[in-house]
């Protein structure tokens, strides 16, 4: 089975994806994107199943994608949001678990403030309830939270967790060394899995195999292909490439052999639990 383990609809005129209001107003995926834009592309590279992951901070996005979700068979999972900061969302995790398709969520760190929020103990009832319900946690950051994000998959080693976009390294800058050794103390001394994906969005644009390849390959040696997987991070990827690009670049890294068919479906079918 081959997997996109990391893909994003929208649908504009919800208006909760408050992120959008940073981009130029050129940019190519200010527009409704919804699953007949990305079927060519799972077509051409023969890709059975997604992971479709939030946009926005709200539980009403979450029940729009399990309703796309519902309606697309290669949908097979959907990763959603609940409000950490309120306790009284348990209850939305409680009735999303029980639909086949919700995964986990993914809380957006990235965009807050505080780089040590993901320890506050008010939020700390949300990786019990994770943990409580079988569900998945998404790594959304940067660098900066490297260290922090280690204590916290050592204080929950039984949270089924995903780093997303390798942690995204500050390619564009050609920072490598802090970044390299940060994951791999999260690769050697804890339990996550780790998403190639998002590499291009960080690189300078023009980017090539070669300057991706770095990253891709650290990420490869320190995890193992059994906890990596291939995502697009379609369509934010067409800020900085196209999906073929993509694609073929992360083929050429990996290679063909068993790490392929694990980097390319197997371990997010493990992990997702994507039959």
């Amino acid at each position: 089975m081959r997997i996109d383990a990391h893909q994003h609809f929208w649908n504009t005129a919800r208006g909760d994806y408050g992120w959008m209001a940073s981009l130029p107003p050129d940019a190519p995926i200010l527009r409704t994107i919804l699953p007949p834009v990305l079927e060519p592309h799972l077509k051409r590279f023969g890709i059975d199943r997604t992971v479709l992951v939030q946009a926005a901070p709200s539980v009403e996005e979450t029940e729009y994608m399990l309703g796309l979700a519902d309606a697309t068979d290669f949908v097979g999972k959907v990763v959603g949001w609940v409000d950490f900061e309120k306790p009284e969302d348990s209850r939305h995790l409680e009735r999303l678990a029980k639909h086949p398709k919700f995964s986990g969520v993914r809380p957006m760190i990235q965009d807050i403030a505080d780089p040590d929020w993901m320890h506050r103990p008010d939020v700390q009832w949300g990786y019990r309830a994770l943990i409580d319900l079988d569900l998945t946690f998404d790594v959304l950051g940067y660098p900066i939270h490297l260290d922090n994000f280690l204590r916290l998959f050592d204080r929950y080693p039984s949270m089924r967790t995903v780093v997303d976009h390798c942690m995204k390294p500050v390619i564009r800058e050609g920072r490598f060394d802090d970044w390299a050794a940060g994951m791999e103390r999260i690769a050697r001394q804890t339990p996550v899995f780790c998403k190639l994906s998002g590499l291009a969005t960080e690189a300078a644009p023009g980017w090539t195999i070669e300057t991706l390849r770095p990253y891709a390959e650290h990420v490869l040696a320190v995890f193992g292909p059994g906890r990596v997987m291939w995502g697009s991070d379609w369509p934010v990827l067409e800020m900085a490439g196209t999906y073929e690009g993509w694609r073929k670049a992360a083929e050429a890294i990996v290679g063909k052999g068993p790490a392929f068919d694990k980097v390319f479906g197997g371990t997010a079918a493990e992990f997702y639990r994507i039959e």
